[in-house]
């Protein structure tokens, strides 16, 4: 089983072994608000097979005369980790990167203007590092899957974690040419309206130099709420 799925059949006891074999483990849309109004939309799956998982992403942002386009797709082993990373933007400019491991680098490539000859960036990371790009909030369900796999169990209709345990994780933003450390800490399960229903969620806290973020995960363990310091808010349709 990958490792993104390590809560599924054999940590958490959730899945026949079997069904890992060409699996839809997830996919969706996250709308995206800024004081309550709807600016983007995220498009996205998770799928497994015996050769690893694919986490694919489409971003579309409109507001007023501000648009933007992004795709990604990340690459991973059936032990989790990076094979390939790629994201491409159309609008409002053409650029493009690729990170895929070398030894004990992660080399980023990012071409500016179609043709022309990549500029390369290494980062002594390992590949098991985490991808957290911006405008790809299902990359931040992955690692919470990474998060749960450290220790939580799964009971009736939620997961459950020792509380105030921190896990920190290496992570890149190939968007921003950036990596950090960031922390994850379950926070405990709140009732949370959702679209006017209210929900039972597990919380959990993820802190990095590029600012604070709180996840809420519902218990069949997919993200179903994010609130980003600074007043943007992302929830699943």
């Amino acid at each position: 089983m990958a490792v993104l799925l390590l809560l599924s059949p054999m940590a958490l006891g959730a899945a026949d072994k079997a069904k890992a074999q060409n699996q839809d483990v997830d996919s969706g849309t996250f709308g995206v608000f800024m004081n309550g109004h709807r600016v983007g939309t995220e498009t996205f799956s998770i799928q497994q097979n015996s050769s690893g998982s694919v986490i694919s992403s489409d971003f579309k942002a409109e507001q007023g005369a501000d648009q933007a386009a992004q795709t990604s797709e990340l690459q991973l082993s059936p032990s989790g980790d990076i094979r390939r990373y790629e994201w491409k933007e159309t609008i409002p400019e053409k650029i493009q990167a690729v990170v895929t491991p070398n030894d004990n680098f992660l080399i980023e490539r990012i071409t500016m203007t179609p043709g022309e000859k990549p500029q390369e960036q290494p980062f002594l990371l390992p590949s098991s590092t985490s991808i957290l790009d911006d405008y790809f909030f299902v990359q931040r369900e992955v690692l919470t899957w990474k998060y749960l796999a450290t220790g939580c169990r799964s009971v009736p209709g939620r997961v459950e974690c020792p509380k105030g345990q921190k896990t920190q994780f290496g992570t890149l933003n190939p968007h921003s040419r950036a990596s950090m450390s960031a922390t994850m800490e379950y926070s405990g399960i709140e009732k949370v309206p959702i679209r006017g229903v209210e929900q039972e969620l597990s919380r959990f806290e993820l802190k990095s130099d590029a600012g604070d973020w709180t996840l809420w995960i519902n218990g069949q363990l997919k993200l179903v709420r994010i609130v980003v310091a600074g007043g943007t808010e992302v929830v699943r349709d």
